[in-house]
């Protein structure tokens, strides 16, 4: 809803909007089974294309960095499928996070500019807007985990 509500109506220099949204997927607790976090990354970017009249791009971009997810895991955090269960994301080094989330976001947002504008043609736009949404959206990202961690410490 924050997404929908607030973040769609932010336009920084007309055009650049943060998508927090995708920070579901990146906490989401990592598990074995695939289909559930699949599932649920499908429907959030179905209930964003609902209100964003995008037509499915939401959708096939927050399920592809999901299924890519577990791909990074191994790669970035350097773990196993047996460290699924005990593996906690705020325990790890922030270099190791910051890594993860920006590969998954600059990827989302790609995906996500080349099938709103679609077109060759657009290929500055579409390198621009995943620039500038990227680096905004990580900023909003980092800010507001940092803002929230700091409350639970309290």
């Amino acid at each position: 809803m924050i997404q929908v509500l607030i973040c769609n109506n932010i336009k920084v220099f007309g055009y650049v909007n943060p998508y927090i949204y995708i920070a579901f997927i990146f906490v989401y607790p990592f598990k074995k089974n695939r289909f559930e976090i699949l599932s649920l990354a499908f429907l959030l970017g179905l209930c964003i294309d609902s209100f964003s009249n995008s037509g499915g791009a939401h959708a096939f971009t927050t399920t592809f960095i999901a299924f890519l997810r577990p791909y990074f895991f191994r790669i970035i955090f350097q773990k196993t499928d047996v460290d699924y269960e005990f593996f906690k994301l705020n325990q790890e080094a922030f270099g190791k996070i910051f890594n993860f989330t920006v590969t998954l976001t600059f990827i989302h947002h790609f995906i996500l500019f080349s099938l709103i504008n679609f077109s060759f043609d657009n290929y500055l736009r579409v390198l621009s807007n995943t620039f500038l949404s990227g680096v905004f959206s990580l900023v909003v990202y980092f800010l507001g985990n940092f803002i929230f961690s700091r409350k639970q410490e309290s």
